[in-house]
């Protein structure tokens, strides 16, 4: 008996889901709770495991494409098994195909200059009454079809071959701005194409892509956040000479990167000033004595943000391994929907991109993150003389409804000063 099977509930937020990729093939076999396709999330990619066995018959979402919670995406059952009960409205996929050769068939042919065009008869009486070539007409009915409306809403211009207008349409040509009285031939659109060419010097093309399910919740989120949070940035410069100087001796035994090592401090620091890791609750403000650490990470489909849960207990060993570990899940597409919730605060690393200052958007429901720059070797005055030091800008994006610039100074002061006394974590 086939069976239909609906889109899984993949997170507490999740209304609808994009279908990234089928793993399988309409006719081909699926065993119960073998991967059948990827699901794209606001947040991750999934991979979902097919809930019924038997011949994979129909898919009825195809790749790219939404379907709500619960809403129908396949249906699998034995092969050859008859399923137009399952496909609405009692109508079959013989009976759909049949249904559309008969359609084509009341529908008139017109060939002009070896072009078909689909027309229905009372369309192309209407055309021939105002001298209207049906090629030059955009058909909005069925297949394409030009119906009457479509020839009475047209209006005339220079009369278009359908070769002609097939390679403007290719290559970007306006057809509207070829002046010519007279008919437009393949000839004239290659003669403005070459016009273009010499006025730009570019061939202009514009390609439009869908936004991917991450990159659409990325922009709903920053929307989100925009309007939510009186957000105010603050950086400060900091001297990083001490801190590369302890990441050297330490590599001897565990190798970290800046990003651990800025991790740990903030974490330690926000434990001192627990209002930059609290969270609004209406008229509340939730305060918290631990830190869960989101760590921006640019994936090629955007920006995603895992958490390590309790970064202020942890050693730096061990937290340089959480780190590298969801690193490594991220780009794996591995991540489970825990991995991305309950942060706290969040730290995001432009520095090898020489990035030397920002405004990070504060990732909701959080009141703050830290933009980490590059470090750059800086002319500075020291002691009354001028000397070049390893500086970093830190930037830090806070909401104003939490927290005070006064508040928000004394975090960056205090940050400063054990980012330039790392000796400060051991006590």
């Amino acid at each position: 008996m086939a069976n239909i099977m609906l889109m899984p509930k993949l997170g507490l937020t999740m209304t609808e889901g994009r279908i990234g990729e089928w793993l399988k093939k309409e006719g081909e076999k699926v065993v119960l709770e073998e991967p059948l396709l990827q699901v794209e999330t606001d947040k991750i990619a999934n991979i979902v495991n097919s809930t019924f066995e038997g011949t994979l018959l129909k898919i009825l979402v195809p790749r790219g494409d939404k379907q709500e919670v619960k809403g129908e995406i396949c249906i699998i059952g034995e092969s050859g098994e008859d399923i137009s009960s399952l496909l609405g409205k009692g109508i079959s996929e013989d009976e759909n195909a049949v249904e559309r050769k008969i359609e084509v068939k009341e529908v008139k042919r017109e060939n002009l200059d070896g072009g078909i065009v689909l027309a229905s008869p009372l369309a192309k009486r209407r055309a021939r009454e105002k001298d209207f070539e049906l090629a030059q007409i955009i058909g909005t009915g069925p297949n394409g079809r030009i119906v009457e409306k479509d020839v009475l809403n047209f209006k005339s211009g220079p009369k278009v071959s359908p070769t002609a207008k097939n390679i403007a349409s290719k290559i970007g040509v306006d057809i509207s701005k070829i002046k010519k009285s007279t008919r437009i031939m393949k000839k004239d659109v290659l003669d403005e194409a070459q016009k273009n060419l010499r006025l730009s010097g570019i061939n202009p093309c514009e390609e439009y892509i869908e936004m991917s399910q991450m990159r659409v919740a990325i922009s709903e989120s920053m929307i989100r956040s925009w309007h939510i949070s009186p957000a105010v940035t603050y950086e400060l410069k900091v001297d990083t000479t001490m801190l590369k100087a302890f990441k050297e001796q330490i590599k001897i035994s565990y190798k970290v990167t800046y990003t651990d090592l800025l991790v740990k401090i903030a974490s330690q620091v926000l434990i001192e000033y627990p209002i930059l890791n609290c969270a609004i609750d209406e008229n509340r403000l939730v305060l918290r004595n631990y830190v869960n650490m989101g760590i921006a990470v640019a994936l090629d489909e955007g920006l995603i943000v895992p958490v390590v849960k309790h970064a202020n207990a942890m050693g730096l060993r061990e937290l340089s391994s959480e780190i590298r570990l969801l690193v490594e899940k991220a780009k794996n597409n591995e991540l489970e929907t825990d991995d991305l919730q309950g942060g706290t605060f969040t730290v995001t690393n432009l520095g090898t991109y020489q990035i030397d200052a920002f405004s990070p958007i504060i990732n909701q429901p959080e009141v703050a993150i830290l933009g980490i720059t590059t470090i750059k070797d800086t002319v500075v005055a020291k002691g009354g003389q001028v000397v070049i030091l390893p500086m970093m800008n830190l930037c830090l994006t806070a909401d104003h409804r939490a927290v005070d610039g006064a508040v928000a100074a004394q975090f960056m002061a205090r940050l400063k000063e054990v980012i330039e006394n790392p000796a400060l974590l051991l006590l």
